[in-house]
């Protein structure tokens, strides 16, 4: 259980470790804090702890999926997905005045578009405000964290009914914010995956190779690129966990080298839409064949959003040790269930794992192999019946993770 026992002491715990911790809120910047209505408790928790960790101000954007619903159903298909210049030009605002972003995660409704045609629910994403955030993130501009905010409709998803003490509970082991002190808890995971992302670093691998049941796949490397775990730091040096929890060591492949079949190993969940079973097949570097028991249209239509997104921008390894996976749960939320297994992502490019790359044009991260799109879709593939090897320049395989078990010494 939790140290603080009074929900309202745990609510703003949490609120504390996603604002002093995870976006790491300096004195006197702008903080940004995203959520849907139903996060409305923890978003209130989130602005009173960042004025006091010295924020100058805190601006919330709501969103409601209710309202996409309706611009699907009743809305004319040509302004779906569309973004008034007044909204990019805010996102570059942010850019320019280095804010502080907190988003909150944690669908109320997981299915709420399973009804709908799947390609409207995909041209409804919004892809210019994506794109322009994505911008963002690659050029270091702003110190950002993802958390969850715990909720009915979302419990009901992964527990067959509304308990939400239960996922509570689960999303606070997650977070270590059960352990005594979770500062300390944190840094001393950080320190772990930074030891296992310099392993990898010093062998230099020319790609990573996964199998297991309906996958055999080959993600070439770039020489250039350097493995990181989720200890990022903006380009004035401020650092920050961009998604709590964190397990995973990640790295941006060269999106020209990507070969092989890969099943998904978790259901993936995407702008109010459940894809299920999803079985992806590459060929130079592209995903070609698209397969899903359901949500299918939604991943093809997200794949030919422009001519790079059906390419990979981010390969990642996660080990059985993982709080997430130890929790045995499917939380049908990306940000929790990517740190339970190995995943890759379609679309653009986590450039920043290449030195010097937040300076470089999109042209130029292009020639260098790092991917540039206006989407970035994670999905798991790992588990213990995947093996993952390490491909060295001439051929040579080496065990990383055998039985979900980290093989590197």
């Amino acid at each position: 259980m939790f140290s603080p026992v009074k929900p309202e002491e745990r609510l703003l715990a949490y609120a504390r470790l996603a604002v002093r911790v995870g976006a790491n809120v300096a004195p006197g910047q702008v903080v940004q804090v995203l959520g849907l209505v139903e996060h409305a408790e923890l978003v209130r928790a989130v602005v009173r702890e960042a004025y006091a960790a010295g924020a100058s101000l805190v601006e919330v954007i709501y969103g409601d999926m209710h309202n996409r619903r309706a611009a699907i159903e009743l809305g004319p298909e040509e302004m779906l997905g569309h973004s008034p210049q007044w909204m990019l030009d805010r996102v570059a605002a942010w850019g320019e005045q280095g804010v502080a972003m907190i988003s909150l995660t944690g669908d109320p409704e997981p299915e709420l578009f399973a009804d709908l045609d799947g390609a409207l629910v995909a041209k409804a994403l919004p892809r210019e405000i994506q794109a322009a955030y994505l911008r963002l993130v690659t050029e270091r501009k702003i110190n950002w964290t993802i958390v969850a905010a715990p909720n009915e409709g979302w419990a009901r998803q992964v527990f067959g009914e509304p308990d939400v003490e239960r996922l509570w509970q689960a999303v606070a082991t997650a977070v270590r914010l059960d352990e005594p002190d979770p500062v300390a808890a944190w840094q001393a995971h950080v320190d772990k995956l930074s030891a296992r992302a310099e392993q990898l670093n010093e062998r230099h691998f020319d790609a990573i190779r996964f199998r297991g049941p309906g996958t055999e796949l080959t993600v070439g490397l770039l020489d250039t690129a350097r493995w990181h775990c989720a200890d990022s730091k903006t380009a004035w040096g401020a650092r920050h966990m961009p998604n709590m929890p964190t397990e995973e060591i990640f790295t941006a492949p060269d999106f020209r080298r990507t070969e092989g079949t890969v099943r998904s190993t978790f259901p993936l969940s995407v702008g109010g839409a459940i894809v299920r079973d999803l079985e992806l097949r590459f060929a130079g570097g592209r995903a070609v064949e698209v397969k899903a028991s359901s949500g299918e249209d939604i991943i093809r239509r997200q794949l030919e959003t422009d001519p790079q997104a059906a390419m990979l921008g981010e390969v990642a390894i996660v080990d059985g040790e993982s709080a997430v996976r130890r929790s045995g749960l499917t939380f049908w939320n990306t940000l929790f269930d990517e740190n339970a297994a190995c995943h890759i992502a379609y679309g653009h490019g986590v450039a920043f794992a290449v030195p010097g790359a937040d300076a470089l044009s999109p042209e130029e991260l292009l020639a260098k192999g790092i991917n540039v799109s206006g989407i970035h879709t994670d999905f798991m593939i790992g588990g213990p019946e995947v093996d993952v090897d390490g491909l060295e320049p001439g051929g040579a395989a080496v065990s990383i993770l055998r039985g979900d078990v980290w093989q590197l010494a």
